[in-house]
């Protein structure tokens, strides 16, 4: 279908993008994925360069970004061009950088320097059920059983369902909210879903209050969540499974900043 190192025409460029969308669309690759290989697919098929020379512009790049524009142009050449992708160049891995964790008197300090009661809650879903940002966003009054005190959740990172426990606070705070038959826990003054922005903001201003000095995000919470579970001795597989881990090797990160065991270490001195 295509010559490498060709100059494709605007005609050729725009069929071949539009196939590349029906794929990762096929695929049901996050919205995210699906805008990093659109972008490094466009700027490869205006380049006129070969693979490899396309793939050596990424060079002085990020590991992640060199990752990134890889694995775009295999998907690329594999399954919209069906060509045998055959560049091999050299992946260094990632390295091994350690999620930021609070204590757990960090975490109390910042539900409890929040006065708005909606965003209490954001923190407290971060933290006491481990859900990712856009989970959050998504969470709906359906999707929370105070008879079985579990959570389903519907839209879960690469569409994979999961149920994780519904934490006695919560339970206790959304009485206290309000329960409703339907409809999105989270609105906001607009009646539309809470943003991104506005849960890294909550997250950002809470942290402040509470006089934390590090750098919190949303997802700080989750790492918290996890890290916590794993001191008080909670099996790794079941945090897996609450994380909607797929590899274990990914939950296995909070191993090296559990500090349990590093606690029994110092107690031998």
């Amino acid at each position: 279908m295509a010559d490498i190192g060709k100059n494709y025409s605007p005609e050729e460029r725009y069929k071949l993008i539009g196939k590349l969308i029906e794929e990762v669309k096929l695929r049901r690759y996050s919205y995210q994925t699906r805008k990093s290989y659109i972008s490094v697919v466009k700027d490869f098929l205006a380049s006129g360069k070969t693979p490899r020379d396309f793939l050596l512009s990424y060079s002085n790049k990020s590991k992640s970004t060199m990752r990134s524009a890889y694995f775009a142009m295999k998907f690329f050449h594999e399954n919209v061009l069906n060509t045998k992708f055959d560049e091999k160049l050299p992946l260094a891995r990632k390295s091994l950088k350690l999620p930021l964790v609070l204590s757990r008197e960090e975490v109390i300090k910042m539900i409890e320097s929040t006065s708005n009661l909606k965003h209490k809650m954001v923190i407290m879903f971060l933290y006491y059920a481990g859900l990712r940002l856009d989970e959050v966003r998504n969470l709906g009054w359906k999707d929370i059983d105070f008879d079985r005190e579990t959570i389903h959740l519907k839209t879960a990172k690469g569409d994979k369902e999961r149920v994780v426990f519904l934490h006695k606070k919560l339970s206790d705070i959304l009485r206290m909210y309000g329960i409703k038959e339907e409809g999105p826990i989270f609105v906001s003054q607009r009646e539309g879903k809470y943003n991104k922005r506005t849960i890294q903001q909550i997250i950002k201003s809470a942290a402040k209050k509470a006089g934390i000095k590090k750098n919190v995000t949303p997802h700080t919470l989750r790492h918290s969540f996890a890290t916590h579970l794993l001191e008080s001795g909670a099996d790794i597989r079941y945090i897996q499974q609450l994380l909607g881990h797929k590899d274990l090797k990914t939950t296995q990160i909070y191993t090296h900043v559990a500090n349990k065991d590093i606690k029994k270490l110092a107690d031998l001195l």
